[in-house]
């Protein structure tokens, strides 16, 4: 199974994702992680993407699809993938569109996480960072961490936990959500060239599950609508 999810920052997008890799053992492509790999090993790809990055400059899609369609080859995604934080634009659907049918890798699900601005700027700004990988959110019931000693921790394993200075920076989460909220030339620009896409192909499932609720009923929502 190869599935495109698409959801604002914030929206439970990764909580998810990180589900349907467990239950269908999909390899979790994830847009940043390419990126750190490839410039952490020193890949042709990645000395150019760095050269851009140095300069705060954004990596171009002639880099940045190259690096995601050789990750989408890799071994451990000959059983299916999911990928998680690309395309961002519409031109990039396009082009991971045709690089996907020229490498006879076509996608079977689009999934896409519905969520208001606001509440998903209210979540990030309550996420909080466990050493052992287990989520925690201050603006979330069910996974919120617990104060112990005048210090918060996770509320599973009970390890202190932190806060990244981007979740707590309201000109930071802006900047990320201007880009997926912009329905011409960003994200949403490009989850609808992917859909128009879908909907002409007839055999791709297209999927939208409101974000609002709890992390169980989201689930629930997207493994009946898989199933």
């Amino acid at each position: 199974m190869r599935i495109l999810i698409f959801g604002p920052n914030g929206s439970g997008k990764g909580t998810q994702s990180a589900h349907l890799v467990k239950h269908f053992g999909l390899a979790h492509v994830e847009s940043g992680g390419i990126f750190r790999a490839n410039i952490k090993g020193g890949t042709e790809l990645g000395k150019k993407a760095k050269a851009y990055i140095d300069q705060g400059e954004l990596v171009p899609d002639s880099i940045t699809i190259p690096m995601v369609i050789d990750r989408l080859q890799q071994d451990d995604c000959a059983k299916g993938w999911i990928l998680d934080g690309f395309p961002r634009t519409p031109a990039q659907s396009e082009a991971l569109i045709d690089a996907l049918q020229v490498a006879d890798s076509p996608l079977d699900v689009v999934i896409t996480i519905d969520l208001d601005r606001g509440i998903c700027a209210d979540r990030l700004m309550g996420r909080r960072t466990c050493p052992n990988g287990h989520p925690n959110n201050t603006a979330i019931d069910a996974i919120a961490p617990k104060e112990v000693d005048g210090k918060l921790v996770c509320w599973k394993c009970g390890a202190e936990v932190t806060v990244r200075s981007d979740d707590v920076d309201m000109g930071a989460i802006d900047q990320r959500h201007d880009i997926y909220f912009d329905e011409e030339g960003g994200t949403l620009g490009g989850v609808a060239v992917v859909e128009k896409w879908a909907a002409d192909k007839g055999n791709v499932k297209v999927i939208h599950v409101d974000g609002a609720g709890d992390i169980e009923s989201i689930r629930g929502n997207i493994m009946s609508q898989l199933n």
